[in-house]
């Protein structure tokens, strides 16, 4: 450690001097914060154990599907999840090949919001790996970091046992985040190559393969086809189910609750019950008259249109398997939508259903946090008032109970005038620390 309080000024310029000549995002900017983000010991304990339960819920998730599909479960269940999916798609993704295959990357997203900290989405095909790896490096230079200067790369390396060679698949949707995949290639203590997805071919049995395009992008990965067909081994797997922010909807509904009690363990799913907003699909399918849809009593969704603003605590976003489903692209917050607006959201949300479906999230108001960034114009320290998401990055390791472990932790501060918070050019960007 240079020191226990380190020059802010020194620290920002050392951040802007360390980044890689390729950069890490193309055509991005952040704001250089002076500091790590401090957290909490008891929430830096919290998560730190999170994994392991998120893990849990990838394997339930998944047995649930597959029930599904047999009969065990009900049918609806594996309709909701494959709504709007091509055959090609639901027949890859059933095949024995990949029947136990879970993702071996997790990353949530966490909002620390008025009412505790709550996860918004969960990604298991997550930008940010390289990112983070080279953020907690650098700022470990001189101060502490959760995860360290290694934790982030030995993680990732970890994920492919015994691979002769790694292979990262970048498609052209993808291609913003190729040069972080560059840097975390050079990090990685084994033979790794970065390729985009039409130029990749000729998969071997021994060849280990991270999956860094998203489904829906399929017939633009010119590789895909023999991709799949080969023996190569695949992470994340091609389970759309598992890439669905309805999942969340499926473990509010009180109708699976056993299930997921049983599958999770009693103690597991409250906790996740209160960590994740409650949630809900936009199914228009009608209910019988003397029905409601559970919290809001409404009994259609064309009522939900007609919310007062105070009401209107709620997020609509693409539940999944499109291009706009990630980056907040789809995100709309009721509250701060005028009511016409708002009107017409609910209405594509229901006529989307059959191709594209749609979750409503209650929307729990991010706390206010503060944080310093350097000015380089300036030459000054700047302190922003925010609202800040955490993205932990959790890495699966092989075994009959696999052992997950935390790499890191990666904070976007937005302004406090931002009500969707994700990488911005006014965000800061920075990596975790335990607060002392």
């Amino acid at each position: 450690m240079a020191s226990s309080v380190p020059n802010p000024a020194e620290v920002a310029h050392h951040v802007r001097n360390s980044v890689p000549p390729g950069g890490l995002f193309a055509g991005h900017e952040w704001r250089v914060a002076t500091a790590p983000f401090p957290l909490e010991a008891k929430l830096a304990s919290e998560l730190e154990s999170l994994g392991r339960i998120l893990q849990q819920f990838y394997r339930a998730t998944d047995l649930l599907y597959r029930h599904s599909g047999t009969g065990k479960q009900p049918a609806w269940i594996h309709s909701w999840l494959d709504q709007g999916k091509p055959e090609n798609i639901i027949e890859l993704q059933r095949r024995e090949r990949f029947r136990s295959a879970l993702p071996r990357v997790i990353r949530p997203d966490i909002l620390l919001t008025e009412d505790g900290w709550k996860i918004t989405e969960l990604d298991s095909v997550p930008g940010g790996i390289g990112l983070t790896d080279w953020l907690n490096q650098t700022y470990s230079a001189n101060q502490e970091v959760i995860g360290g200067a290694n934790a982030m790369a030995e993680g990732f390396a970890s994920i492919f046992d015994d691979a002769t060679l790694v292979r990262i698949l970048v498609s052209e949707e993808s291609a913003t985040y190729r040069p972080e995949m560059d840097w975390l290639a050079g990090r990685l203590d084994l033979d790794c190559i970065v390729e985009h997805t039409n130029d990749a071919k000729s998969f071997r049995a021994s060849d280990s393969i991270y999956r860094f395009f998203e489904l829906f992008d399929l017939p633009n990965a010119t590789c895909a086809k023999e991709l799949f067909e080969s023996k190569a081994k695949i992470t994340a797997p091609p389970k759309t189910h598992l890439e669905e922010k309805m999942t969340f909807a499926l473990l509010a509904n009180d109708n699976l609750s056993d299930f997921w009690a049983r599958e999770l363990g009693g103690k597991y799913f409250r906790q996740l019950r209160d960590a994740m907003p409650m949630t809900w699909l936009m199914d228009p399918t009608p209910l019988p008259p003397h029905a409601a849809i559970p919290e809001l009593d409404l009994t259609d969704w064309n009522r939900l249109k007609t919310l007062s603003q105070r009401d209107r605590a709620l997020i609509l976003k693409r539940s999944g398997f499109h291009e706009e489903a990630w980056g907040a692209r789809s995100v709309r917050l009721g509250s701060d939508l005028p009511q016409t607006e708002w009107a017409e959201a609910v209405q594509t949300a229901v006529d989307d259903f059959d191709q594209s479906p749609w979750i409503l999230q209650r929307y729990h108001k991010p706390m206010q946090v503060t944080h310093e960034w350097f000015d380089f114009d300036t030459g000054e320290t700047v302190s922003m008032n925010g609202r800040v998401r955490l993205c932990p990055y959790y890495f699966v390791q092989s075994g009959e109970r696999p052992e997950v472990k935390l790499g890191g932790i990666l904070a976007t501060i937005c302004p406090a005038d931002k009500k969707i918070i994700h990488g911005m050019r006014d965000a800061i960007l920075t990596p975790c620390t335990i607060a002392t």
